[in-house]
């Protein structure tokens, strides 16, 4: 009964000790007990936020739900913003951007483009025109005469930023919505 009450006495602290560096490894603790919040690339964090957002929401239909449309957006976001090539020249109260690409790029850019123009239009009093080309798509804006200064200083990639729809059009893309009609 000692013998096995002494191996006891060695035992559990062990075992205690295992689990609790089990459990700290598991929860990603570091020894200071701060917890990394980055999930570590950008695509990834957004489609986790929709995710924790879809899950915590009991009306959701998971027959409708599809992340791999989200993802193919925020394919398209990634190609334009980073691959795009797009130039500008100044026109009667705007400017008229060529955005140009090949292959997949070429494609995002008629997603992109079009897309923005339809749900940005009327926005402010900003006037939006887009069209395909062979190469990609053109971007017509029309502001009032205080905003013509802002839209240069934008350019296109600016422009293709403003308004926040961006997130919620992201969350109407995973629950199997079309967020730009």
């Amino acid at each position: 009964m000692r013998r096995t009450a002494f191996l006891l006495a060695f035992l559990i602290p062990g075992l205690a000790f295992a689990q609790s560096m089990h459990d700290h490894q598991m929860t990603g603790m570091s020894s200071t007990g701060r917890q990394p919040v980055q999930p570590g690339q950008a695509a990834f964090a957004a489609i986790q936020e929709i995710v924790e957002i879809l899950e915590a929401d009991p009306a959701t239909d998971w027959h409708k739900v599809n992340i791999d449309a989200l993802r193919q957006h925020l394919i398209d976001m990634d190609n334009v913003t980073l691959h795009a090539e797009a130039t500008g020249e100044p026109i009667e109260g705007g400017m008229r951007f060529i955005v140009s690409g090949t292959g997949a790029i070429r494609d995002s850019i008629q997603r992109m483009v079009l897309a923005h123009a339809r749900t940005m239009n009327g926005v402010g009093d900003w006037k939006f025109a887009a069209s395909d080309t062979e190469t990609g798509a053109v971007l017509t804006v029309q502001v009032p005469v205080k905003d013509v200064e802002k839209l240069r200083g934008l350019g296109f990639f600016g422009v293709m930023t403003r308004g926040m729809h961006h997130q919620a059009h992201h969350l109407m893309i995973a629950r199997g919505n079309d967020p730009h009609h």
